[in-house]
């Protein structure tokens, strides 16, 4: 009975988002700016350049142009379930596929080789539960806007149901697609990426982690070859089942930084399915994990809105604008500044030991 609530529960906190679909619009490419995003997905395809829900053994290839729209507004993607309008909302203006991963390597490499010595860096994310193949492609597309991200972007979409009760079916999905992920950190590589970021979001942390895991069972300490920097937004891991992938990868790559919610409402209901008090993502002590050389950073100040908490470092306008600063976060992480403000304009940040760092807004430490 409990569960079935909970599922109630999420089923109406993400119902009246609209769900998007991806359709081909060369026009957009006129009106909006457009980044480019290369993707791999587990999914079988749909008609089109879409792809859909079932899982799919051999891993697609392709790039979208998204046209990021003239009036979109920070930490938000615009989308409709209707024909979109790209002075309004995200769209795909352009379209290529890959037959097989060597042609993708091929096309990223040429990329990346366009790029200077010293800026051929590639980001891969991860996204999380309840998402389609459009959404996690727009949500790379306006995280790569919002942050002025100059590295080449790409997309590793795994087959979620895109439903808020299709949690189980994720949940397995998400180990199903473990060999596609490891498969594509060994394909950037190859591609000529001088270092590769993997960002993982929910669920798609859990599945960041378990392919990262993979990579040190086939090779012993050799993870940091692949990956240089690992970002966990919101995990929905269980914090043993963590501390376990962490031990196997044995040497974490470095930067290694996990963002955390005390006020996430989804992963509070997973918690609850699962039998805990937390994830990983909103865990109460970070001293649970603070043996490790990782980094937390508390954003519950920042939760707010329809996000659930649960993409607050993506959603919010303030932390976008903060971590344009990051050189200056990087300072904070080098020594103890606990307290200090104007390192990051408008906010106060306190180092509560060397795991763990709470952001918070200068309003809600002065009050009114």
């Amino acid at each position: 009975m409990f569960r079935a609530f909970c599922f109630v529960c999420l089923a109406v906190l993400t119902g009246c988002i609209p769900r998007p679909s991806l359709l081909v619009n060369p026009e957009a490419a006129q009106v909006g700016e457009v980044t480019r995003v290369f993707f791999a997905t587990a999914r079988e395809p749909l008609t089109g350049i879409d792809f859909g829900t079932e899982r799919a053994l051999d891993v697609r290839f392709g790039q979208i142009g998204v046209s990021v729209p003239p009036q979109h507004e920070p930490g938000q993607v615009e989308v409709t379930d209707q024909v979109p309008d790209p002075t309004r909302h995200f769209v795909a203006a352009e379209n290529a596929a890959y037959d097989t991963d060597v042609a993708f390597r091929t096309a990223l490499a040429r990329d990346l080789r366009a790029r200077p010595r010293g800026a051929r860096e590639a980001v891969i994310f991860v996204h999380g539960f309840n998402t389609n193949f459009a959404e996690g492609v727009f949500r790379v597309a306006q995280l790569s806007h919002d942050f002025g991200i100059t590295a080449q972007v790409i997309h590793y979409s795994w087959p979620s149901l895109g439903h808020p009760l299709g949690y189980a079916y994720d949940r397995d999905s998400a180990l199903f697609a473990r060999d596609g992920l490891e498969d594509l950190i060994r394909t950037v590589n190859a591609a000529g990426a001088e270092s590769v970021v993997l960002i993982g979001h929910s669920m798609g942390a859990h599945l960041s982690m378990e392919a990262m895991r993979q990579l040190a069972i086939r090779a012993p300490k050799s993870v940091p070859n692949y990956v240089d920097g690992v970002v966990l937004i919101s995990p929905d891991i269980d914090v043993q089942v963590f501390l376990s992938q962490t031990k196997r990868i044995d040497v974490l790559p470095d930067p290694f930084v996990i963002f955390v919610s005390k006020k996430d409402r989804a992963l509070a209901l997973s918690a609850r399915l699962s039998g805990e008090s937390n994830r990983l993502g909103n865990v109460e002590n970070a001293q649970r994990i603070a043996d490790l050389d990782v980094t937390v950073v508390d954003v519950s100040q920042f939760s707010q809105g329809f996000d659930l908490g649960h993409f607050t470092v993506g959603s919010s306008p303030a932390l976008l604008s903060i971590f344009g600063q990051l050189p200056s976060v990087g300072a904070l992480i080098a020594g103890d500044q606990s307290g200090r403000t104007g390192l990051l304009t408008g906010t106060v940040l306190t180092v509560q030991n060397a795991t763990e760092i709470i952001l918070s807004p200068i309003s809600a430490i002065s009050g009114p």
